[in-house]
């Protein structure tokens, strides 16, 4: 189910494919994916963490499918693009860090707030988890998503 929420993330001054095998890892386990057989297919863009042997590998361990947009693409990516922007415009262009525990408490907070409560008009004017949750409930039909 495609829900618009940041299931893992990684705060630091650098991410590397350890970095990203960990929060690939921690979100499927957060959504408990790993005893299910339909697993999600993670697109992403051709950075360095993206193209490692290290990375590869844990897609295999995970069982999961990774696929890469072509350079130069991003609107292959768009989700995850919006986001970018999202958090651009409604985080970082909003304070002035003095410290990098400022911003990390910042961001968090603004991933939470994103997840918890900040509607979207893609997810019937919900925010992720309380889509979730209309989902699981039966209050609302899960949307259609074309990738």
């Amino acid at each position: 189910m495609f829900d618009r929420a940041i299931v893992a993330y990684h705060h630091g001054l650098s991410c590397e494919a350890k970095d990203l095998v960990q929060i690939t890892q921690e979100a499927l386990m957060k959504r408990q994916l790993f005893d299910k057989t339909n697993r999600p297919v993670i697109r992403s863009d051709n950075g360095p963490q993206f193209i490692s042997h290290r990375f590869a590998e844990a897609c295999a361990q995970f069982q999961i499918v990774h696929e890469r947009i072509p350079p130069k693409t991003p609107n292959k990516n768009a989700h995850i693009e919006s986001f970018h922007a999202i958090l651009e415009s409604e985080c970082y262009q909003r304070h002035e860090f003095e410290s990098y525990q400022q911003a990390y408490e910042v961001v968090s907070g603004f991933i939470h707030n994103y997840n918890h409560k900040r509607i979207h008009g893609s997810l019937y004017d919900l925010s992720p988890y309380e889509y979730r949750d209309a989902i699981q409930q039966g209050t609302v039909e899960p949307k259609v998503i074309k990738v």
